[in-house]
């Protein structure tokens, strides 16, 4: 085992001018990203590359942007190789794919079907995602509870310790961030998302979503995929189908996953994709372990 875990990032790291660098020096990067054009019959690469941002922050264009762009680096990386993978949330299927347990095409398409779903069910059950800095997850776990008597509301994303964001209907929310404030939480902040993801709120995306997945083909993965749902590695296709389905209701459980990654072995973490969000997770869980990115042309130097 080389003690190398490679992360992925989902939603929330999207940026206006995305992958353009690659596209403009890597033929394959050119080509990859025409064949996710005319795959998904959408210009994917020109909302990624000159928005408008409220465009790229449709959770039907957000989700298959970031997995792209996730997707393209993976594949410009040369004699590379790692002994774990996970991704948050949507990162989730970019893993699987690096894993070898599904492929580029179907992926994209499940992405892209996730974000339609996912979109339409925040727009039929409104609802909200708030980030909460400071609260122990016990006692954040019983504001839900308690404020759940208003409305739906539950723990979404455990991220590293101390930061945890909620999830849920606009009223059991509302009533969980001021619960939040006077519990003493660093910061209670409401998130820009169109909907209460992997909350029950996503229950009629998680239907439709759940045909598709079991009318895709998964194989074994190479390496284990640390999954969101439960924070612990998996390779079996029946296991993968079923986390993946469970996913968009459940919270995510990253902090426990990276713990257990470094608990099996992993020593420096990679993110590949937009942004630096995992980077900074995976800092505050633990500052002893490398982590670095790949986001740009000129990281990928550090490999090739």
């Amino acid at each position: 085992m080389n003690g190398i875990a490679v992360i992925f990032p989902g939603q929330g790291s999207q940026y206006v001018g995305m992958g353009k660098d690659l596209y403009e020096s890597v033929p394959l990067a050119r080509e990859i990203f025409q064949k996710a054009d005319d795959l998904l019959k959408v210009n994917l690469s020109k909302i990624c590359f000159e928005g408008p941002e409220e465009e790229l922050k449709q959770t039907k264009n957000t989700q298959p942007a970031i997995f792209l762009h996730s997707y393209i680096l993976t594949q410009l990386l040369k004699n590379f190789s790692a002994a774990y993978t996970a991704g948050h949330s949507l990162g989730e299927y970019t893993a699987l794919v690096f894993a070898g347990a599904l492929n580029f095409e179907d992926a994209l398409k499940l992405v892209r079907l996730r974000g339609e779903l996912m979109q339409k069910a925040g727009e039929e059950e409104k609802g909200s995602l708030a980030a909460i800095v400071g609260l122990d997850a016990t006692i954040l776990e019983e504001i839900c509870l308690k404020a759940s008597e208003k409305g739906i509301v539950q723990c979404a994303n455990f991220n590293s310790p101390g930061q945890i964001v909620i999830s849920g209907s606009i009223t059991g929310l509302q009533l969980a961030m001021q619960m939040a404030k006077e519990a003493g939480a660093k910061m209670v902040k409401e998130l820009p998302v169109s909907g209460a993801f992997h909350s029950p709120l996503m229950a009629s995306a998680k239907e439709g979503l759940s045909k598709a997945i079991d009318n895709t083909h998964f194989s074994n993965a190479k390496i284990p995929v640390y999954t969101n749902v439960t924070g612990n590695p998996i390779k079996n296709p029946a296991e993968i189908k079923n986390t993946l389905k469970e996913q968009l209701t459940s919270a995510v459980q990253w902090e426990k996953s990276i713990r257990n990654m470094i608990s099996d072995g992993a020593k420096e973490f990679i993110e590949v994709g937009p942004g630096k969000v995992l980077q900074g997770l995976v800092k505050r869980i633990n500052p002893d372990v490398k982590v670095i990115g790949i986001e740009k042309i000129t990281d990928l130097s550090l490999f090739n």
